[in-house]
Order: C-alpha cells, then sequence, then structure tokens
C-alpha cells in the first residue's frame, strides 16, 4: 500500500506542475518515510501546496483531483478520496508559524521528471516536536509522533 501511496502522490503532483505550476510538498508520514527509507505504515497522503490554492484558487484543485477520479470527502479538510486512499491539502505556509521551518529552504525533489518538496531530517524534527505539543494530535497521535521523533533523532545522529 505504501508504494500505492507514493505513486499516487506522484501522479498529483505531475498533474500540479503541468497544469498549474505548484511544486507541491510531500508531507505526513510519507513524506518521512521517504526521508528515513523506512515504513512507518502512513494512513493518508498529505500534500502542501500555496495558501492562495486552498482559497481563491481552489477550484483548480478540486477540478484536479476530480479529473483523477477523486471525490471530495472533507471541504474544511481539504480531503479527497479514491479506493480508500485519502489525500489531504493543506497550506504550506502553515509550517512557518507552527515549527519554524523555513520554507524557503526546503529541497526540490526531482522524481522521473515531477518536481515536488521533501523537508529534510531536521525540518521533520522540529514539524514532529510541534506536532506533540498540539492539543488535538497529543491527545489522539502523541505515541506515533514520539516515536517518529526518536527514530528522526535516530538518524540525525546516524544510529
Amino acid at each position: 500500500m505504501e508504494k500505492y501511496k507514493k505513486e499516487a502522490f506522484l501522479q498529483i503532483a505531475e498533474m500540479l506542475n503541468a497544469r498549474i505550476g505548484i511544486t507541491p510538498l510531500l508531507f505526513g508520514s510519507l513524506g518521512l518515510e521517504q526521508r528515513l527509507g523506512t515504513d512507518l505504515g502512513a494512513d493518508d497522503v498529505d500534500v502542501l501546496i500555496p495558501e492562495e490554492f486552498l482559497s481563491e484558487k481552489w477550484e483548480c484543485i478540486a477540478e484536479i483531483m476530480s479529473e483523477e477520479g477523486y471525490t471530495l470527502y472533507d471541504a474544511h479538510e481539504h480531503a479527497f478520496e479514491k479506493d480508500g486512499l485519502s489525500v489531504a491539502f493543506a497550506s504550506i505556509e502553515n509550517l512557518v508559524p507552527f515549527a519554524g521551518v523555513d520554507t524557503g529552504k526546503i529541497p526540490v525533489t526531482d522524481e522521473n521528471g515531477v518536481r515536488y518538496y521533501l523537508l529534510d531530517l531536521q525540518d521533520y524534527l522540529k514539524v514532529y516536536t510541534a506536532s506533540s505539543k498540539d492539543g488535538y494530535r497529543r491527545d489522539t497521535k502523541n505515541k506515533n509522533d514520539n516515536q517518529k521523533i526518536e527514530l528522526i533523532k535516530q538518524a540525525l545522529n546516524g544510529k
């Protein structure tokens, strides 16, 4: 299933690159899996895009996702579903106030001509540390977040 999720992300990223000039960020557990090279059992695909495409240009994203066979199931969370796979969009600009990530320094990955951003391990550590302090995540995802923080720290220390 992990390979399916990554392939689905690459297909979406390719459409965003080609049709509206967006370089999305592969976020969440799936992005961390790629950075660590290990399966973390990602539940869904989290994609960060410029805020303007979540507000005044949302119809562009909705149209692309619909054409790819996805159904919008949560407009507030910008979440789509296809064949049991959930893909949710959020604002890349929120990384700055939420976790102190410098969005201008996020590395770009090019995979078979598909361009997307992928946080480095230091930035993932910032994100999961901030997430572990967030009320909802602390109450529902704390164990997983803490495990990810430990994995990131081990990888950063070369263990």
